[in-house]
């Protein structure tokens, strides 16, 4: 059996939707903290069991009988409490006699990143490794999903995209397509102490996002560049989080310095095909 923790959040439901085309339903274990929100899986044949990131022994309980995890990386964006939850997982896996557990983490994933997330994606890749247990260490870049958010929705109105990311480049990938990689990893052999890199060729700069609008929107679409303080700023005059704005500028400063800009192949051997490309998917979502 396949375990999929964070099973109703987006990466969660994807991946198992994928894997619905490739196995029986019964052979996959959906664990999630409410299980209010499964109601759609459990229709749909597969397992679902209560597993919080928070209670080891719910996670124990609910990697009986798995023979691979998939640890989907938690939401908190605290550094402690975060590895904590990862930690929690790994170690309820080994508990519970898991033998294998693929982890998503991020591209160059570093204790001295501008991006919050990716000390604890350095620290939870340490503690795995040395757990034990046979592990896939799935290295995932931004969602090209996001892109759009980025703009922002007056984009196209306003014929600015303004970015603090200078000339950074970033490696995309859809999400869905992500989701079909694991699922392929998921079901086939040879992938025990492995590092995958999810970071597809060619990579974009703001400025390259904002040619590829104007091209696909016939709408002339400029480039501005901005600082961290003023993206800062309008964020925190929309009134977004304190912790949700550290957030942003650290991923815009992580861009900045090439982090998450990749040319690595692959994503796209996973995949078995090749990745959907910027201009493609902002065509599907922009073009009239």
């Amino acid at each position: 059996m396949l375990a999929i923790t964070g099973a109703t959040g987006h990466l969660g439901q994807a991946t198992i939707q994928s894997l619905l085309l490739k196995v029986a339903p019964a052979e996959i274990v959906a664990v999630v903290r409410d299980l209010t929100k499964a109601d759609g899986l459990r229709q749909q044949g597969v397992q679902v069991r209560h597993g919080d990131y928070n209670d080891f022994d719910s996670l124990v309980a609910a990697f009986q009988g798995v023979a691979t995890v998939l640890l989907i990386s938690t939401s908190e964006v605290e550094f402690a409490p975060r590895v904590q939850q990862h930690q929690n997982v790994i170690d309820a896996a080994r508990q519970a006699g898991v033998p294998h557990l693929i982890y998503t983490s991020v591209l160059n994933p570093s204790r001295d990143s501008h991006f919050a997330a990716s000390p604890s994606h350095a620290a939870t890749e340490d503690y795995l490794r040395a757990s034990g247990l046979a592990y896939t260490l799935f290295r995932d870049t931004l969602y090209l999903d996001l892109v759009p958010e980025f703009a922002g929705p007056d984009v196209l109105p306003s014929g600015k995209l303004y970015s603090a990311a200078g000339e950074g480049k970033v490696s995309y990938a859809l999400r869905i397509e992500i989701a079909e990689a694991l699922a392929n990893v998921l079901t086939s052999t040879g992938h025990e102490n492995q590092t995958y890199d999810i970071g597809p060729g060619p990579s974009y700069s703001a400025r390259d996002i904002a040619r590829t609008l104007s091209e696909v929107t016939g709408q002339p679409v400029e480039y501005v560049p901005i600082t961290t303080d003023a993206l800062a700023a309008g964020m925190r005059g929309q009134q977004v989080p304190e912790p949700f704005v550290n957030l942003m500028v650290g991923i815009v400063k992580a861009m900045e310095a090439g982090e998450l800009e990749s040319a690595d192949p692959t994503f796209e051997r996973l995949l078995g095909r090749k990745p959907t490309d910027l201009k493609t998917y902002l065509t599907t979502v922009y073009a009239k």
